[in-house]
């Protein structure tokens, strides 16, 4: 089933990819392998779970290859650091992405729900191919 809208609620645990078109929904899970309780030391630069961030950014943009448009949406700033990590390392799916959006943690019909508002909005507001 293809599904030509796709949104990604993301923090640092957890990235859930909600794909919707005409013909139903499908969602998908992906978990960071990196730390999910994280301590900042005293006198320490970043915020301490920059390891792991590339190989599950990277595992986010290979299910994201085939989406016509994204909207990624979550509580923190690792929607906006995917955002980045996208336009670094794959242009053309950063392409696709049409907003960033904080969304706090809901459930998966609010921000479905959420999605296909913006969605609607979004499609009308760009040129059909």
């Amino acid at each position: 089933m293809t599904h030509f809208h796709a949104v990604v609620w993301i923090d640092h645990r957890v990235a859930h990819i909600y794909r919707f078109g005409y013909t139903g929904s499908s969602q998908e899970l992906i978990k960071s392998h990196g730390p999910h309780h994280i301590h900042h030391r005293a006198g320490s630069v970043g915020s301490g779970h920059e390891r792991d961030k590339p190989s599950y950014f990277r595992k986010i943009a290979a299910h994201l290859a085939d989406a016509g448009t994204i909207l990624i949406v979550g509580p923190a700033e690792t929607k906006t650091e995917l955002k980045t990590f996208l336009e670094a390392q794959a242009p053309a799916i950063a392409a696709k992405v049409a907003s960033v959006r904080p969304l706090d943690a809901e459930s998966e019909g609010e921000i479905v729900t959420f999605a296909r508002k913006f969605f609607v909005r979004n499609d009308r507001m760009t040129p059909q191919r």
